[in-house]
């Protein structure tokens, strides 16, 4: 991120991937910068409209199946997200976001298609799908708290050796293999959590944040935030 300029947020496809509300998570990043001062531009890119290279947090969210297909197809394409992740940008994708930003994902009829290649993983279609509450313990080199959030999807995603897993599932599915929920590689990170995601977890919204400014944040007082996530995580544990 340049000092000299906004941090400019970028919201991708959204006529293509905001099925289940995702957009709250750019609201989410705009609230807790500028609670500590830091100036925000978003930008919301529509399918027809070209990517721009130089923001410094691109978000994707989810999708129906044929959204997703065409949306892997015009992200290749167009290359801005490409560029930008291969420069270090954070990139966070959600459900149908995260499984195109992989090799391959499942088409309408199962069949793989193509992804983005960003992350070291490869989804299919499962047996069955996965709806519900959906809770995990991040790894511990990211310094973010237990993640809650809610799933619907029927993709099974396996990852590869350049990936890390970004949770253990306590509860839910997740990745529907090995246990672990999403995938992250550097600043690229995937995950199935919608919630949306970052609204439940401040945490991974001040992990963005950070890796985007490039130094630690100083905390701040977002008690609406903290009652959200401690709710949703009590109801599921103690059920």
């Amino acid at each position: 991120m340049s000092p000299n300029r906004p941090l400019k947020i970028v919201w991708i496809y959204p006529d293509l991937l905001s099925t289940y509300g995702d957009q709250g998570n750019t609201i989410v990043l705009e609230r807790r910068a500028a609670l500590r001062g830091i100036p925000t531009e978003t930008v919301h890119v529509r399918s027809d409209q070209p990517v721009p290279a130089d923001g410094d947090i691109f978000l994707l969210g989810g999708g129906e199946d044929r959204p997703q297909i065409l949306a892997a197809q015009r992200l290749s394409r167009d290359g801005g997200l490409l560029q930008a992740a291969q420069r270090g940008a954070v990139v966070f994708a959600v459900c149908a976001g995260y499984q195109l930003l992989g090799h391959e994902f499942g088409g309408e009829e199962g069949q793989p298609v193509q992804g983005l290649g960003l992350l070291d993983i490869r989804s299919g279609r499962g047996e069955r799908r996965a709806v519900g509450e959906i809770v995990g313990d991040v790894s511990s080199e990211l310094n973010v708290p237990r993640i809650t959030g809610f799933e619907n999807h029927q993709g099974v995603t396996h990852l590869g050796q350049n990936v890390k897993p970004f949770a253990q599932v306590l509860v839910g599915v997740g990745n529907g293999s090995g246990g672990f929920e999403g995938a992250y590689n550097g600043r690229v990170l995937g995950t199935y959590m919608h919630g949306p995601a970052l609204v439940r977890n401040p945490g991974l919204a001040d992990l963005l944040l950070r890796w985007a400014v490039g130094q630690e944040l100083h905390p701040i007082e977002d008690s609406w935030a903290g009652r959200l996530r401690e709710e949703r995580l009590n109801a599921v544990m103690t059920a």
